[in-house]
């Protein structure tokens, strides 16, 4: 069959990857893609929320299945838009990706379900926002816009003072456009952060290998939010027992929860969690594979993708053999232009690519990467996430950093402790 992957990052690179790898698919498209899809699929020249014209090439062209890969199509409708044209669409309708992309609407799931989480206030203006956290205490304080911000719409704020500039931001300089009308002002848990993401036809629900992003920019989880520097997986923080409990206690009551919301969820449901002294608690879901985490994940992953896909779709997900996976850790690296996450430039010839996918067990997935009369050259924040697997997870980032030291362009930039924890728990 042939395939249609909508998105241009390196989630979607990936995921053009392992499906091409199916004996089930003839070829893979991406819309638009980038440079390094280009190279793995066929990319196509249409965005990723155009959907007539989407429609109307997989109606050309006889592809059988979409799968859309970020946030923004979903939010927008894509997989309703395709399944009402006849098509096959693998995600969340509009109505379920809501869970992502309204904070306060997840806040309101999280609740109805009784699953732990943060303590949250919600508001559409500053003042009242500024009054709530005179009147609270200094112990700290996360500022989350409610609507999409590309991961980037989330202050961690260990002041009143770093809280206040956090709101100025969202709410009165709309750093993040609309996304910033109403906003929430959570506690702030203390722990180490862990994903854990399952696919689910909206009842059953198979749960992938945890895995652990790097958030914040800079080494030791200093700096501000981005859209993720590094994972690994999988993640020692989230072992069997915990693995079991975060499905009883916070997958399962989602789902059910939404079902009787009348909210049925296909597709990728992610869980991002703070292991605290006291337990998992959720600080947000996410509708579709997490990027960076899916590259790991894939790069593990051996069971035919294209198999879960279908049986999601057909809600038949009860009916397959439990997944397959690689024994081996693997580790991601992304590499990034010099000033995200905030004002970058583009435009810059990628050197290295080919020495680099010459290292054993090593793939680099493309995001911020576009062909220029032949050249890869820089065309977003997050340019490249490098994957390696190894006997080890210290075994995997030695092999990831080898590969990212062959790599360059002006300005480049990556943090250089990814897996570290992971490393030191294993250790210990």
């Amino acid at each position: 069959m042939k395939v249609l992957v909508i998105g241009s990052g390196g989630r979607e690179h990936a995921l053009a990857w392992k499906l091409g790898q199916s004996p089930k698919v003839s070829k893979v498209y991406v819309a638009p893609g980038n440079a390094g899809t280009a190279l793995d699929a066929e990319n196509v020249s249409i965005a990723e929320k155009d959907f007539p014209a989407l429609i109307d090439f997989c109606k050309e062209n006889d592809v059988k299945l979409v799968v859309v890969g970020p946030e923004a199509p979903l939010s927008a409708g894509a997989v309703d838009a395709f399944t009402e044209a006849g098509l096959r669409a693998f995600g969340p309708s509009q109505k379920a990706a809501k869970l992502e992309g309204s904070k306060v609407f997840c806040k309101e799931v999280l609740n109805k379900a009784c699953v732990p989480t943060a303590r949250a206030q919600v508001f559409d203006n500053a003042e009242d926002a500024y009054r709530y956290v005179d009147e609270g205490d200094e112990g700290g304080f996360v500022v989350k816009a409610d609507g999409l911000a590309a991961g980037k719409g989330v202050v961690v704020a260990s002041s009143k003072a770093e809280a206040k500039e956090a709101i100025k931001q969202i709410a009165e300089d709309r750093a993040f456009g609309d996304a910033g009308a109403r906003f929430l002002i959570e506690e702030r848990l203390m722990g180490q952060e862990a994903s854990v993401l399952a696919i689910t036809d909206g009842h059953t629900i198979v749960t992938l290998q945890p895995a652990q992003d790097h958030k914040a920019a800079y080494d030791g989880d200093q700096g501000p939010n981005t859209g993720g520097m590094g994972a690994y997986c999988p993640a020692s923080l989230v072992d069997d027992d915990k693995l079991h409990w975060i499905e009883e206690n916070v997958l399962l009551p989602t789902l059910i929860t939404l079902n009787r919301m009348d909210t049925l969820f296909k597709g990728v449901l992610y869980a991002g969690l703070m292991m605290t002294p006291q337990g998992p608690r959720v600080l947000e879901y996410n509708a579709r594979f997490g990027d960076p985490e899916c590259q790991p994940l894939l790069s593990r992953l051996k069971t035919d993708l294209v198999d879960v896909i279908e049986a999601t779709i057909d809600e038949k997900l009860c009916d397959i053999e439990p997944l397959v996976w690689d024994e081996r850790p693997a580790v991601c690296v992304v590499m990034a232009s010099e000033g995200y996450p905030g004002s970058y430039e583009k435009g810059f010839p990628i050197s290295g690519l080919d020495e680099a996918a010459k290292l054993p067990d090593v793939k680099v997935f493309h995001a911020g990467t576009k062909l220029v009369d032949g050249v890869v050259t820089t065309n977003g924040g997050r340019v490249l996430s490098v994957v390696a697997l190894g006997d080890t997870v210290a075994d995997a980032k030695r092999k990831a950093y080898e590969a990212v030291a062959k790599i360059s362009w002006q300005g480049a930039w990556n943090r250089t402790d990814v897996a570290d924890k992971e490393i030191k728990a294993v250790q210990n």
